[in-house]
């Protein structure tokens, strides 16, 4: 499988995670996205042993869009403790079933992780064992029953935008874990989720970097929306 490459250097691999590749490898044993890099750093530079690459962040399974890999510990001991600080800026676009009443807001809810079933529980108030979970969001532009709507995360939470955005009564579209459909079992397909940009401080030079990508416009829900409210959806935050 060949990975849109958007910036390498010594330090850092930054790439677009196609929907439907886990992060790192799970149960399945399916292809992720740690190990196809190394697989491919390993043939392209010709090198022998195992190859260090260092996962400090996470995408959802069926979300696709920017990611960054650490080539060296030092730079994913950086770029984690970027993420730690809040130095690590994200921002996301989605589909939402429905309009939220609120054409945009910060939502503040309480996170907790049930590993074994790899859900999560959303509270209103503080919960035992739940940790904060904030997001700033703006409703671009609604079609069809849907509302195309630009995120950005203020925390990084286990399944955060899913979960909240469910529980505010507008679930991503395809998505059957906290979708309206959520009995049933959790397939790999695609939900309407894209991680449009990640700004963060170069790991050694500690330049500001911004590194950009849109999910494919000709594809269900998001050809629902033009290109134009696509590209201000993910600029909002930017």
């Amino acid at each position: 499988m060949m990975l849109p490459i958007l910036f390498e250097d010594n330090h850092i691999i930054v790439v677009v995670k196609p929907p439907g590749v886990p992060s790192q490898e799970d149960e399945t044993g399916d292809a992720d996205m740690l190990t196809l890099l190394k697989e491919d750093i390993k043939q392209r530079y010709n090198k022998p042993g195992n190859v260090f690459l260092g996962l400090v962040h996470r995408l959802d399974r069926p979300v696709g869009g920017v990611m960054i890999f650490a080539k060296t510990s030092k730079a994913a001991s950086r770029l984690s403790d970027a993420v730690r600080t809040r130095k690590f800026g994200k921002t996301y676009i989605c589909v939402v079933q429905g309009t939220p009443q609120a054409a945009e807001a910060e939502l503040l809810h309480y996170i907790r992780k049930d590993a074994k079933k790899n859900q999560v529980a959303v509270f209103e108030q503080p919960a035992a064992e739940a940790k904060d979970a904030k997001l700033s969001y703006r409703v671009i532009a609604s079609s069809q029953g849907h509302s195309l709507v630009a995120i950005l995360l203020h925390t990084g939470r286990p399944h955060q935008i899913r979960a909240q955005m469910a529980f505010i009564g507008h679930p991503l579209v395809g998505d059957v874990k906290y979708g309206r459909s959520s009995g049933k079992p959790q397939t790999h397909a695609s939900i309407a989720l894209w991680s449009t940009s990640i700004t963060v401080p170069h790991p050694i030079s500690k330049q500001d970097m911004l590194f950009t990508s849109m999910p494919d416009d000709k594809m269900a829900p998001w050809s629902h929306f033009t290109e134009q409210q696509l590209q201000q959806a993910a600029r909002w935050y930017a």
